[in-house]
């Protein structure tokens, strides 16, 4: 079964430093049929302004994901870690029983763009942590890299959820094929082009798809497309 959200379905918001859209339930957009998949509970694609930011807030027991697909994230938290963000890094937030920190854009003339992830952890109330991870944006060419996953690597940021994220990169024409487990579940959200699933789903910029049921996933992209497809169980 593959469920389709148009961009249109997403909340889209601005508030003059920060826009964006939220394809989940989040803050004060609340649906009661739109509140997770799986163990996925948020998906926003945020656009922040230049030197502005989220202030200090807290989180506990959620393992939060920040893909930057433009510009540049500056990271702070009271566990003692700063880190800056380009293209090509991850940020994974452990909050487990409790972290604060704050997101900010530190450019003074630049947007920065990234897809803010949310996942229920494994096992709650463990010892927050935070990670960093740089993957080549070369290799995103033509196949589904795993950027973040339950088991680390090199290039792959670790996470306390038995998951894993992919980006790729799909040229004009290109066709892949995702092979999936029974009983777990498929999330792709399109960043840029086209993707066309199976023979019925067109997605387009901003559309996402919730797949289940399917053991053997047809992505081909008529026009090119940047994608994230997520593995969750």
């Amino acid at each position: 079964m593959i469920q389709v959200y148009s961009a249109e379905s997403a909340h889209h918001f601005g508030h003059g430093w920060l826009k964006g859209s939220h394809i989940f339930s989040f803050g004060d957009f609340y649906d009661p049929d739109n509140t997770r998949f799986g163990p996925m509970r948020v998906c926003n694609d945020d656009t922040i302004a230049p030197g502005r930011g989220f202030g200090a807030h807290p989180h506990s027991d959620m393992e939060i994901v920040s893909i930057v697909l433009s510009g540049r994230l500056r990271h702070e938290d009271n566990l003692g870690n700063v880190a800056e963000t380009t293209f090509g890094g991850i940020q994974r937030m452990s909050a487990g029983t409790g972290a604060i920190h704050t997101e900010h854009n530190p450019s003074e003339d630049e947007p920065v763009r990234l897809l803010q992830l949310w996942f229920m952890p494994r096992v709650r109330g463990t010892e927050p942590s935070y990670m960093t991870g740089r993957f080549d944006p070369v290799k995103l060419e033509g196949v589904l890299l795993p950027v973040v996953a339950g088991v680390g690597a090199e290039e792959v940021v670790d996470i306390a959820q038995d998951m894993t994220i992919y980006l790729g990169r799909m040229s004009e024409g290109q066709e892949l094929v995702f092979n999936q487990e029974a009983g777990r579940r498929t999330f792709i959200y399109l960043m840029e082009g086209q993707l066309q699933l199976g023979d019925e789903s067109l997605l387009l910029p901003g559309d996402s798809a919730r797949i289940e049921e399917i053991s053997e996933l047809n992505l081909a992209a008529p026009e090119g497309a940047f994608l994230m497809l997520i593995d969750l169980p």
